[in-house]
Order: C-alpha cells, then sequence, then structure tokens
C-alpha cells in the first residue's frame, strides 16, 4: 500500500482481504472462522505507525526490542493446526503487540496472554484496548512458566523459539488439551513441535515443518 491508501480505512479493508486471498487460502489455510478473523482484525493497529503501509505484507515486522510481529500465513498456520473451539481457554506466550492475542480471542472462549518485555507489554495492552476485547487476560511475566493459576488450558500456542517445549506449559495442558511450539537449537533451526495430551497424561507429538522465531527466554528457554 502506498503511504496515501495507508490512511484510508477503506484501503485497509482491501489489503485484509488480499492478504486473506493471495497468503492465506492460497496457501492452503482454509478454515472460515479463522479467515474471517484475519480479514476482520486490524493487523496495522499492531505495528508502528511508520510500518503501517507495509502491516499487511507477507512478512513479519519489528515491533521493537529485537521482536516481531509474526508473517500473517505462520499466525494462521499455528491457529489453524490448534482448532480451535469456541469455548477454548487459551494461554499465549509471547504476546507481543496483541495482534495473534486479539485473533485468539475472537476464535476461543478466553485467552490469557504472557509477554516477558514490559515496554512490549504495555504496547501491546494498548493496541488490545483499541478494539474493546473483553475475554482477555494478560500479563507480564517469564512466559517460559505458564500461568499456572489459571491452568488448564484447552490450547496453549508459544510465540517465540526455545530448546524444547517448557514443562510447565505441558504440565499446564488439560486432557485432550493441544500445544504448539518452535523447537530447535538455534533460530536457523526450528520447527514447530505439536503436542496432544490424551485423557491419561499422554502426549502424541508431530513436527509441522520449518520455522523461524524470536528466541524464547526464561527459565525453561535460552
Amino acid at each position: 500500500m502506498s503511504d496515501v491508501a495507508a490512511s484510508n480505512p477503506e484501503a485497509y479493508r482491501i489489503a485484509r482481504r488480499k492478504m486473506v486471498e493471495a497468503q492465506l487460502k492460497a496457501r492452503g489455510i482454509n478454515e472460515p472462522r479463522l479467515l474471517e478473523a484475519m480479514g476482520r482484525v486490524p493487523r496495522h493497529f499492531f505495528v508502528d505507525e511508520a510500518l503501517a503501509a507495509q502491516s499487511y505484507s507477507d512478512s513479519p515486522l519489528p515491533i521493537g526490542y529485537g521482536q516481531t510481529i509474526s508473517q500473517p500465513y505462520i499466525v494462521a498456520f499455528m491457529i489453524e493446526a490448534l482448532a480451535l473451539a469456541a469455548a477454548d481457554r487459551v494461554l499465549e506466550i509471547g504476546s507481543g503487540s496483541g495482534y495473534q492475542t486479539a485473533i485468539l480471542a475472537a476464535l476461543s472462549g478466553e485467552v490469557f496472554a504472557v509477554e516477558r518485555l514490559k515496554p512490549i507489554f504495555l504496547k501491546g495492552r494498548a493496541n488490545l484496548e483499541k478494539l474493546g476485547l473483553s475475554n482477555i487476560r494478560l500479563k507480564l511475566d517469564d512466559g517460559t512458566l505458564g500461568w499456572p493459576e489459571m491452568a488448564p488450558y484447552d490450547v496453549i500456542i508459544v510465540a517465540a523459539g526455545g530448546p524444547k517445549a517448557p514443562p510447565p506449559l505441558i504440565e499446564q495442558l488439560a486432557p485432550g488439551g493441544r500445544l504448539i511450539v518452535p523447537v530447535g537449537p538455534s533460530a536457523d533451526k526450528q520447527q514447530l513441535l505439536f503436542l496432544r495430551k490424551d485423557s491419561q497424561g499422554g502426549l502424541s507429538r508431530s513436527l509441522l515443518g520449518g520455522c523461524r522465531f524470536v528466541n524464547l527466554v526464561g527459565r525453561h528457554g535460552w
């Protein structure tokens, strides 16, 4: 989008529609509720004003302090894999500027979002307040510890890459729950790990493909 178009709400709406068609549907994302949410949530709210014209591009964007807002496709891919239900309780680790948080809130019952960097946490909270969403709770803390007071969770999504799935997150996953987390020995050697917990507490594991995320920093991360 040009800078002139970026100041026009209709231009943003058109850009979101193009994003959904070209970046999501064309690459195999087909869950109707997810596509609707990503066509509705204003991604430009969640980036710095100087980057607003790039807000619907097929790429991650910096949000400061070495952090990024994820590429729209990877947000959609991870959320679709988790098969969210309307009543699900979701724990998000690394909420950043709040874009993925807003998508999760549109698709689930409650979202509990944890961010470790205070300036990013404050920015994300302000961004989400613009949308008036009432089913989100935010916490400033080490995300690798989860949010045990609010556990268990039907879904856990981690937006940063660590050496393995943090044990506290697995513990906080409800029976039947799903967890997705980037894992690997370095940022350029990550895979999306998908875990499902059965009714007896056992875990099934699968790898969903390569990815590249910022480091998951904390007691159970880097």
